[in-house]
């Protein structure tokens, strides 16, 4: 199966601009985006008022990792396998993410800071995730 959203047309900016409506729909304030030297937009960044406090959430769009997955599988065309695509297809599945957690949060199954929570900045200026995976001994495990 070729990876979701692989044959999108739609801008990046158009997406990235979705997003923001979209967060801010949902509860999210001074959202910011990132460009890299390219002026590509890299990083979708946003608070999130969580237990009174502002919580800054930094959620990346990994598009080189995207170009990967479509370059490995055969089912993407390879005219589609370029960064341009790649940067498109990486915010669409974002987009389509972000979504899908604001139902999770529309239907009271978890509240927003809970379903961005990997995505959240600590101290160090890494994302939750990224200092969880470094140090992972909150975590129950077997191992």
């Amino acid at each position: 199966m070729p990876i979701l959203n692989y044959t999108t047309e739609i801008d990046s900016s158009k997406t990235v601009g979705e997003i923001q409506t979209i967060l801010a729909k949902g509860g999210a304030s001074k959202i910011i985006v990132d460009y890299d030297d390219n002026r590509n937009p890299v990083t979708i960044s946003f608070t999130i008022k969580w237990n009174d406090k502002l919580v800054a959430f930094s959620m990346p769009c990994n598009f080189q990792g995207v170009m990967r997955a479509m370059t490995k599988n055969p089912k993407v065309p390879r005219s589609k396998c370029t960064p341009e695509q790649a940067l498109r297809v990486g915010w669409r599945i974002l987009k389509d993410w972000t979504e899908a957690q604001l139902a999770i949060v529309e239907a009271e199954l978890a509240g927003m800071a809970e379903v961005f929570l990997p995505y959240a900045v600590t101290k160090d200026g890494t994302t939750l995730f990224k200092h969880m995976e470094n140090d992972n001994k909150l975590l129950l495990s077997n191992g």
